[in-house]
């Protein structure tokens, strides 16, 4: 499986990070990749540890995404992660979430199954089994995955610029809990996305390589090898279970996950930051 390496000269390395930093906190859309499209994953991550290196936040989790069939050989990889920030994180309640988009730039929402670790992970692990990722799940949650990027073509360029740019993520929407999850089977957990009251997806856990804890066994993996070892309280966003469905600034959301609610959500003009 391909990983995290640094193929790029440092000096590029860093100037693609800076450029994204400063479009993603300037809330400015890019035109086009600011540099060398990365050619590898480690390329890609290379470029993703400087600009977490730059971002004036702590890591709260990770998202998962799925690489399209067509880079799987290539690639050597059918996943990739990318950072989720603390400050982008938030609880859902009964009235709509509201949420950034940078005009110009990409966005989506996607249902997604939300693993919290109930404990660290050791750091010295690579490989993990299902079984012992299941073991370190202190709590499956219904959520949302807000994508992200000042980059509109960030998706059509392909998984390594994905990578580059914090997998394409630009939060996280918490919603309440499966206590059940051990129990069911991951077929029955199932979802559906409504943009602006049109359903534009449905699907589940089982259109997950392995389900949810085949995300997290994948991402307890990825980690380790980037000495980045999954820490307790840390959230794992699964992967797109419904799909990724674009959304625009005045665009409302509900992700419905049957049987455990619903959640709610609009998209607003994101603001640049001042801190």
């Amino acid at each position: 499986m391909a990983d995290v390496g640094d193929a790029q000269a440092p000096s590029k390395t860093t100037a693609i990070a800076m450029k994204f930093v400063r479009a993603r906190r300037q809330a400015r859309s890019l035109a086009d990749y600011p540099g060398i499209v990365p050619v590898s994953l480690a390329d890609g991550y290379a470029c993703q540890e400087a600009a977490i290196g730059l971002w004036p936040d702590q890591i709260a989790g990770w998202k998962i995404g799925r690489i399209p069939p067509a880079y799987v050989g290539p690639l050597s990889a059918d996943r990739l992660a990318g950072p989720i920030f603390a400050r982008t994180v938030q609880t859902a309640a009964a009235a709509p979430t509201a949420f950034p988009v940078i005009a110009g730039g990409f966005a989506a929402v996607e249902a997604e199954y939300v693993i919290r670790l109930g404990a660290d992970a050791p750091a010295d692990k690579t490989e993990w089994t299902l079984a012992e990722a299941a073991e370190l799940v202190g709590a499956m949650h219904i959520g949302v995955e807000l994508a992200g990027s000042p980059l509109a073509s960030i998706n059509i360029l392909g998984p390594t610029v994905v990578v580059s740019d914090f997998g394409n993520n630009s939060g996280l929407i918490l919603g309440g809990p499966i206590a059940d999850w051990r129990t069911r089977d991951c077929r029955d957990l199932i979802c559906e996305t409504w943009i602006d009251g049109v359903c534009v997806g449905a699907g589940g856990a089982a259109n997950l390589i392995d389900g949810p804890v085949g995300s997290l066994a994948f991402l307890l993996a990825h980690c380790a090898r980037r000495g980045r070892p999954l820490q307790a309280g840390q959230y794992v966003s699964t992967g797109a279970a419904s799909g990724i469905h674009d959304i625009l600034a005045g665009q409302s959301a509900r992700l419905v996950f049957d049987g455990y609610g619903e959640i709610a959500c609009v998209a607003v003009p994101a603001r640049p930051q001042d801190d």
